[in-house]
Formats: C-alpha cells, sequence, structure tokens
C-alpha cells in the first residue's frame, strides 16, 4: 500500500461493475469499456475473436479520447500515473501505450488487480499478527466508538473497524443513506489502514463480533484481538447510554414500530410477553425507556455471552468508567488512558 502512494493518479481501466466490486483505494474508474460494452465484447469474442477485439478497441480509443480530454489533459507532465486493469492485460496496455505516448511517466501493475487481490489476501493472513492491540469491550451505547474518536484525535493509532465497514455492527447497526463496502473492498480498507500503522505502537480497536454487517474480519485479526490483546472493560451509566442511542439512531425515534421490527427475530429469545411490551412502547413513542428495555433484557446479556466466550480474561480485565459521555469528559478520559497504556503516541499539534 505505501508504494501506490509515490503515484499522483491511479487508473482503474477495468468496467465500472469491477470497479464497484473492488479497486485499489484512491483509484479512479476511467473504463477502457463501460460495463455494457464489456459485456457486448465479450460474448462476441466466443464466437469471433477478430471481430470482438475489433469492436473492444474501437471502444476503447473512444473512451481513452473522452477520459484524456475530461480527466487528464489538465495534468501536468511529470504526473506519476499508475494504470491497472484485471490481469494487466490488454486494457491496462491500451491506457499505458496512450500516456506513455504523450510523455506522462505511466506503469503498469504486473498483475492487474487479480494480483492485487492475491495479494491483499496473502497479507490479511499475516500483517494483522503484527500489531499490538489494546481491545475496549463493553456494553453497546457505552461510548466505545466516541472514546476511539478521541484517541485518534490525540495522535494514537486508532482501527476504526465500524467506519470500515460504515456499520455500527448489529441488526439495527445499518447507516441511513451509506451502502456497505463489498467483502473485497473492505479488505482493501482494512489492508489500507493497517498499513499506515507503526508496529512498535499499539492499536486501539473496539471488540467486534466476526461480522459487521454484512462483511467479515479476517481471522488472523480476530485471533489476534482475542488471544494477544490489552482488553479494557468499558462502561458507562445507563442514562448515558440511552442519550447515546437517541443520538446514534435518531432515525429510529421518527419510526419507532420499524425500529422494534427489525427486531422481530429475537422474539422468540427473549418471549413474547417481552417483545410486545417493545411494541407498545414503540407505539406509545416512549422511546428512552424503549431503548433501555431493549438493552438490559437483550443487548447487555447477549453482548456479555459472546465476550466471554472470545475474551477468556474479560473479568480481569481493568474497568474504565465513563460517567460522562459528552465529548470534553471523553477527552480527558482519552488523555488518561493514553498516559497509563500508550504513552509514546505521538500527540497531534493544537
Amino acid at each position: 500500500m505505501e508504494r501506490f502512494k509515490q503515484y499522483d493518479l491511479i487508473i482503474d481501466a477495468r468496467s465500472e461493475r469491477e470497479y464497484a466490486e473492488d479497486h485499489i483505494p484512491g483509484a479512479i474508474n476511467l473504463p477502457v469499456v463501460n460495463s455494457d460494452e464489456y459485456a457486448e465484447v465479450g460474448t462476441l469474442h466466443r464466437t469471433d475473436k477478430m471481430r470482438a477485439y475489433l469492436i473492444g478497441v474501437a471502444y476503447s480509443l473512444k473512451n481513452i479520447a473522452r477520459h484524456l480530454d475530461e480527466v487528464i489533459s489538465g495534468r501536468p507532465r511529470n504526473t506519476r500515473i499508475l494504470v491497472y486493469c484485471f490481469r494487466g492485460g490488454k486494457r491496462s496496455r491500451l491506457w499505458f501505450d496512450a500516456l506513455d505516448t504523450i510523455g506522462y511517466r505511466v506503469q503498469k501493475l504486473e498483475g492487474g488487480w487479480k494480483g492485487y487481490r492475491r495479494w491483499i489476501n496473502e497479507q490479511l493472513e499475516t500483517l494483522p499478527r503484527r500489531f499490538n492491540y489494546i481491545v475496549l469491550s463493553g456494553p453497546t451505547g457505552c461510548g466505545k466508538t466516541r472514546l476511539l474518536y478521541q484517541l485518534e484525535g490525540l495522535g494514537a493509532q486508532v482501527l476504526d473497524l465500524e467506519a470500515l465497514a460504515s456499520h455500527r455492527g448489529s441488526v439495527i447497526g445499518a447507516l441511513p443513506g451509506k451502502t456497505q463496502p463489498t467483502q473485497k473492498y473492505f479488505d482493501s480498507l482494512l489492508m489500507q489502514a493497517l498499513s499506515g500503522f507503526d508496529p512498535a505502537r499499539p492499536i486501539w480497536v473496539e471488540a467486534e463480533s466476526k461480522k459487521i454487517g454484512n462483511v467479515r474480519l479476517p481471522d488472523a485479526l480476530l485471533d489476534t484481538m482475542h488471544a494477544g490483546a490489552r482488553l479494557l472493560r468499558i462502561d458507562a451509566p445507563m442514562d448515558q447510554r440511552v442519550i447515546l442511542w437517541r443520538e446514534d439512531y435518531r432515525h429510529f425515534e421518527d419510526d419507532p414500530e420499524a425500529f422494534v421490527a427489525k427486531l422481530a427475530h429475537l422474539r422468540q429469545l427473549v418471549g413474547s410477553a417481552e417483545f410486545s411490551h417493545w411494541e407498545d412502547m414503540a407505539r406509545a413513542r416512549r422511546m428512552p425507556e424503549l431503548f433501555e428495555r431493549i438493552m438490559r433484557m437483550h443487548y447487555d446479556p447477549a453482548y456479555t455471552r459472546s465476550t466471554s466466550r472470545h475474551y477468556l480474561a474479560l473479568e480481569k480485565a481493568p474497568l474504565i468508567s465513563l460517567p460522562d459521555l459528552s465529548p470534553p469528559a471523553l477527552r480527558v478520559a482519552a488523555q488518561d488512558l493514553l498516559a497509563q497504556y500508550d504513552p509514546q503516541h505521538a500527540p497531534l499539534p493544537a
């Protein structure tokens, strides 16, 4: 990932559909052929290869000409450019030849996206094990994520998995208006984040399940977090947790019935009587009571069971009480944690 930083521009020459599934973070999509054209050429290639190449090159020259005019023309000659396609073949070669002829400093990624993806998979089997982690554990709504924000703002190395996944990590954790990355692009984002860390310093991270929404965490990361990390238990008063939920899940206050409907699969687990009580509170718009009840009756015991299975030393972990989850109070708490557990952190300039 550090190598990619040497380029001023990275061009993904594949179709929009391929780019959407995964790409090198920071790359822009300038397709040699778009998704429909790629499908057309691919279908024709099965029966008439020469005709397929003829049509494909015609599309390519037209599209490259447009990209040159709209995107490339204003860039200085010393711009360093990397271009890639699926395997590092014809599509990236067409882009390379055009840019090289113009006089740009251009390179082609050998092996293309396929080689890049193989490298990502190999790295995620080993790289996460090279770091030391400080894992923040604690019930939902206790301020773990907001504490990570404060730690990062003070110069700590923070791996915010929920931000990478665009999801808060539970059945109600989808972020309004945001789509989760594909599994492959999540892997790319995770690899980018890990590549920027210093192995000599700890990484602060929140305890997570195997899956965050629809994306999975690599085994190497979870295994290292479970077995070799320093664990801190975070807790906060229920009134503060309810306030945090009301801020994070404000969209559910506008439609309480939809909120409870998302939890319908819990009816058998908590019992029909308890679930009906949730429905009654939702209809009555008693959101603070509803949020507290759901945390006490489901999320807290479920989180304790899950965390105890994965972190065997949970009960012996230091307890960090956060009586106030406001940003100023969390900043003070973050400063205390850094002084105790990460004294070598690099504070940011004021």
